[in-house]
């Protein structure tokens, strides 16, 4: 039987995956924090090395590379993260870390966008980032190179250039929680599923964009993510 609905839902944002005619639909958005040593630093912060920790944004954050959004409304402060992105293809839960890379898909370069200023405000008040960091654009993203075709995650450069002005470059050996370990932490919370997404975490040097703004991160081996800031109408 037909299901009755007040609205059509909307589609499931895509992915385009390199050398493939097939795109990635998105299911959910979880993104690591403080994964990696000098970014914590940086924000004042000490790096919990008993578990990583989490938080998420909806898949109707996803925005693909090469757009040109507006500012985000309601902050004054928002900033850059650049991220290496895990996409999960297979079904994962309560898999061990040795098991783990079996539920890859592939990878991307993705950049996280956040309202800094709403994010320091929630941290004040013991409250959740939700206003800082899921909103539309939130999660830049460039097209998924299958796993096979990167090959092991070892000491792959991650860098990202604003204004064309290296402002974070790391590499990918730096975070203090690896890919397999993420997964199967995660999977013991989450049946993580094809179509989720992980953003492993953001380099040392974030800062703010401005309208007008150009952002192009890599990590080597993978397609650039690019965006570009308009003001706001």
């Amino acid at each position: 039987m037909t299901q009755d609905l007040l609205f059509d839902p909307p589609a499931a944002p895509v992915i385009p995956v390199a050398g493939d005619i097939r795109q990635f639909p998105v299911r959910r958005i979880f993104c690591v924090g403080r994964n990696y040593a000098a970014h914590a630093a940086e924000m004042g912060n000490e790096v919990d090395r008993e578990a990583p920790f989490y938080f998420t944004k909806s898949a109707h954050a996803l925005c693909l590379s090469g757009a040109t959004i507006p500012y985000p409304p309601g902050t004054a402060d928002c900033h850059f993260e650049m991220e290496f992105v895990v996409a999960i293809g297979a079904p994962a839960f309560r898999v061990a870390e040795a098991d783990a890379m079996r539920a890859v898909m592939g990878y991307a370069c993705g950049i996280d966008l956040t309202r800094r200023d709403l994010q320091a405000a929630a941290k004040d008040k013991r409250r959740p980032w939700d206003l800082g960091k899921d909103f539309e654009n939130a999660a830049l993203i460039a097209a998924i190179t299958p796993a096979e075709q990167f090959g092991e995650i070892a000491k792959q450069a991650i860098r990202l250039t604003h204004d064309g002005e290296v402002a974070q470059q790391a590499d990918l050996s730096e975070m203090v929680w690896s890919v397999p370990e993420l997964i199967a932490h995660l999977s013991r919370f989450y049946h993580l599923a094809p179509g989720d997404l992980i953003y492993t975490g953001t380099p040392a040097g974030v800062g703010p964009v401005r309208p007008g703004s150009v952002l192009s991160g890599e990590v080597e081996g993978l397609t650039p993510v690019e965006v570009s800031f308009v003001q706001a109408e």
